[in-house]
C-alpha cells in the first residue's frame, strides 16, 4: 500500500498562509487603531475634559446607544453625559482595556466622581462613586454609530446611600418628629372641640 507525504500540502498551506498574511494585517491594523483613537476621544476629551463639542467630530448624526430596555439619539446621549459632568464636576474615567475587532471597539473603563453638584437627577450629596463598566461601539468610517454600554447601576446606588447614612437617618429622624407634632396637635384640637362642645339635653 502506498503512502502518500503530507509534507507537499503543508508547505503549499505554509506558503500560501505567509503571502496572504501580510497583505491583509496592516490594514486591519491601521484601522483598527484609528477606531481605537476615536473611542479614547470619548474619554479624554468628553467625559474628563468636559469639551462637548468633540461629539459632533467623532459621533455620526444617526448614532444610536442601544440600552436594556430603551434606545437613544445622540441628544439624548450627549445630554446625559452632560448631566453626569454637572453632578460630578470632577468626573475621570480611566481606560482599564480597550480591545478592536474589525469596526468594533470594546473597552473596560473605572468612572470615579465626586456628587458635589445638581445634575443627572441628583442633589449635591458629596458622595464619591468609584465604579467599573464595559462599552462597545461600533465605529465606521470615523464616527460611532452604535453603543452598548453596561455598568452596576445598583452599585452606584448602594455607594450613594452607604456615604449618606447619617444624612439620611437624620431626616427620618425629622419627619418621625414631624409627624409626632402633627399627631399631637391633631389630638388636642380634637381634645378641645370635645370638651367645649355643649353637652346634650336628655
Amino acid at each position: 500500500m502506498r503512502r502518500t507525504s503530507l509534507l507537499p500540502f503543508l508547505t503549499l498551506a505554509a506558503t500560501l498562509f505567509a503571502t496572504d498574511k501580510p497583505a491583509l494585517l496592516p490594514d486591519a491594523t491601521s484601522q483598527e487603531a484609528r477606531n481605537k483613537a476615536v473611542a479614547a476621544r470619548v474619554f479624554d476629551e468628553i467625559f474628563n475634559q468636559g469639551k462637548f463639542q468633540v461629539a459632533d467630530e467623532i459621533y455620526a448624526s444617526d448614532f444610536v446607544n442601544h440600552g436594556l430596555h430603551k434606545n437613544f439619539d445622540l441628544q439624548a446621549d450627549q445630554a446625559a453625559v452632560h448631566g453626569e459632568k454637572k453632578a460630578f464636576p470632577d468626573l475621570k474615567i480611566t481606560v482599564d482595556r480597550m480591545v478592536a475587532e474589525g469596526d468594533l471597539v470594546t473597552v473596560v473603563w473605572t468612572f470615579r466622581g465626586t456628587n458635589t453638584a445638581a445634575g443627572y437627577g441628583l442633589p449635591p450629596t458629596g458622595a464619591r462613586i468609584e465604579l467599573r463598566g464595559i462599552t462597545v461601539w461600533r465605529i465606521v468610517d470615523g464616527k460611532i454609530r452604535e453603543e452598548w454600554t453596561s455598568f452596576d447601576e445598583l452599585q452606584a446606588a448602594r455607594q450613594l446611600v452607604s456615604q449618606m447614612k447619617w444624612q439620611i437617618l437624620g431626616l427620618l429622624a425629622v419627619a418621625v418628629i414631624l409627624v409626632w407634632i402633627f399627631c399631637r396637635v391633631i389630638l388636642r384640637l380634637r381634645l378641645i372641640r370635645l370638651n367645649g362642645a355643649p353637652a346634650r339635653r336628655p
